[in-house]
């Protein structure tokens, strides 16, 4: 890395409540132009991948929300979070009573922002930054905060987050209307208004349903 990720991180966000989960501190850019409008060479400059972790996207909010608000969904079980960002629904998991809670995101730099933010919040979190995806089950329940923006992404984790489901973890996604999200294999356990950067997003409130995969007939 050409930039040490906690002097960056440190030096560019500000600790921050995400409006729908005031319970939680984060590390988030104040200005969310100033990070998040670098454009790609000012980012390959210092080595940063586009900062995911910067900011509390509005499926990982409701999702938080729904298991601060529902802690016997996690209570005393493992817990994955899928592509965890600044960390946000882990560490709900964690604050809601989860056993473990391994926070899993490719970008490398999330696993510092993850630290940082879990220390704010007084919980321990193990992070990897690893590609799980098709990887067997290895947790009761699975989370997965605003995944579903990309075709292709959405392509690789449906099959896998279906494969879950069937293999009896419970596994739940967080999302505010993404084009590719696979409402049909799902069933809606709840739907908020959530606060959001209107420089992130169309909108300065995004409607975030959480969903919870159902198995398949044949799946056991």
């Amino acid at each position: 890395m050409k930039t040490d990720p906690e002097t960056f991180i440190r030096a560019n966000t500000d600790i921050m409540t995400p409006p729908h989960v005031p319970e939680i501190r984060l590390h988030l850019a104040s200005e969310a132009h100033d990070l998040w409008l670098k454009t790609e060479e000012e980012l390959e400059e210092i080595g940063l991948p586009p900062p995911f972790w910067a900011f509390a996207w509005a499926g990982g909010q409701g999702l938080a929300r729904y298991i601060l608000d529902h802690p016997g969904l996690v209570s005393g079980k493992r817990v994955i979070d899928f592509a965890s960002g600044s960390g946000l629904v882990a560490i709900a998991a964690m604050k809601a009573g989860a056993a473990s809670v391994l926070a899993v995101d490719i970008d490398p730099w999330t696993e510092t922002a993850i630290r940082l933010n879990a220390a704010l919040n007084g919980v321990d979190i193990s992070s990897a930054a690893v590609d799980i995806i098709g990887a067997g089950r290895d947790a009761d329940v699975y989370l997965a905060g605003d995944v579903f923006y990309d075709k292709a992404f959405a392509d690789r984790i449906v099959p896998w987050l279906t494969a879950l489901a069937d293999k009896g973890a419970d596994v739940l996604v967080g999302d505010p209307g993404r084009a590719y999200c696979p409402r049909d294999l799902m069933e809606m356990l709840s739907t908020y208004q959530v606060p959001v950067t209107r420089a992130l997003e169309d909108s300065e409130v995004k409607k975030t349903t959480v969903w919870r995969f159902a198995a398949s007939v044949s799946g056991g």
